[in-house]
């Protein structure tokens, strides 16, 4: 379950993108997708090019954020970032607060990488913009 440090990154990471990409993607916490006629996940962060036509979203978002908290297990995490591949999710981001790490998962995946950004937008978020603030 999501503690204190959870939360934070969570917020921190939203206030990064209306800091940097303003009214020009729509970061929401919490927020349940569809995925499925009948399957529905809810990522930390999910973050959207535009406002969807109903209540939950059903179309994959641009960016899905998880941030890793000390319950998770390995194949419950690996098992909800192929979800989003397989759905069509373009940008999955992984946050490890234990090891301060950042990963994007894709066909390749999963892969540690120094920073997250967002080709088209002045998005930048580097490990020491969350783990210096916690």
């Amino acid at each position: 379950m999501p503690d204190w440090i959870h939360s934070t990154i969570q917020y921190l990471i939203l206030l990064q993108f209306a800091a940097t990409t303003g009214d020009r993607l729509f970061p929401r916490p919490e927020l349940r997708v569809r995925i499925a006629p009948d399957v529905y996940r809810i990522p930390d962060i999910s973050v959207v090019t535009q406002p969807p036509e109903g209540r939950v979203p059903d179309s994959p978002p641009l960016i899905v954020i998880e941030i890793l908290s000390k319950d998770d297990r390995h194949s419950d995490l690996m098992q909800k970032l192929e979800e989003c591949l397989a759905w069509g999710v373009p940008n999955i981001w992984v946050i490890d607060p234990a090891t301060r790490r950042f990963s994007i998962y894709s066909e390749r995946g999963l892969q540690n990488v120094s920073s997250f950004s967002l080709a088209g937008y002045p998005f930048q978020l580097i490990p020491s913009d969350l783990f210096s603030r916690l």
